[in-house]
């Protein structure tokens, strides 16, 4: 699943064909419990799931887990030049890295030629929206073109969680400029069987914005 309007990978055949992932090294970044890389098992991909967070590598393993488990920073990537043959990110890395051009040529560097790269965030359309599910989540509240990055402080003023805002031209010149071919951008809209509301997601919303942006990068 990409995203909360439930696009699935299935329907959207963003890695490719199901069938054409057998036998595939694949590389999901910012996996956190890696339920990407289970469904990617299912269709007998050999993958890797990495995460920052050795709690959420943790709780991978009590899920259960057939495929190597990770702990590790995405733009230091701990694997050799072209071991991979496709990597994947459902809102995982890229959106709190202060640089994700650091991330995007790791990736590309553990790529084999020809190797994709797939990675969703949150629409950076957003931004400029109050992350609230109804109606007052609908007006504009700040600047679209503000890239102050949203800080979540603890007790003792320490960052707990960090999330950088990058237009959408940012995102398309740090793809083209980390080495990859953009092949499509994908903007899923949100459809009328999901019913769901989380956080400044809903229906509401989600018919008259863009909640999601994914990247479809290739690298020549």
């Amino acid at each position: 699943m990409w995203c909360p309007e439930g696009l699935d990978e299935v329907e959207a055949e963003l890695l490719g064909p199901p069938e054409d992932l057998k036998g595939r090294d694949v590389l999901e970044i910012g996996a956190g419990a890696a339920q990407c890389s289970r469904w990617l098992t299912a269709q007998g991909a050999r993958p890797v799931a990495l995460d920052l967070s050795h709690r959420q590598l943790q709780h991978a393993l009590r899920i259960g887990s057939a495929f190597p488990l990770v702990c590790a920073d995405a733009t230091v990537l701990p694997f050799a030049d072209g071991s991979f043959d496709l990597a994947c990110s459902a809102y995982g890395a890229l959106p709190f890295v202060a640089d994700p051009r650091l991330v995007l040529r790791e990736v590309r560097r553990v790529l084999r030629p020809g190797g994709r790269f797939v990675f969703s965030v949150t629409h950076p359309l957003r931004w400029a929206f109050p992350d609230e599910p109804g109606p007052e989540g609908l007006s504009v509240s700040a600047s679209y073109f503000d890239r102050t990055p949203y800080v979540e402080q603890d007790d003792e003023g320490l960052a707990v969680y960090v999330e950088h805002h990058r237009t959408l031209g940012d995102r398309v010149r740090d793809v083209v400029t980390s080495g990859f071919r953009l092949v499509d951008l994908v903007e899923p809209e949100w459809p009328d069987w999901n019913t769901s509301e989380w956080g400044g997601w809903s229906p509401l919303r989600g018919h008259l914005i863009p909640g999601t942006a994914i990247f479809v990068c290739e690298r020549d």
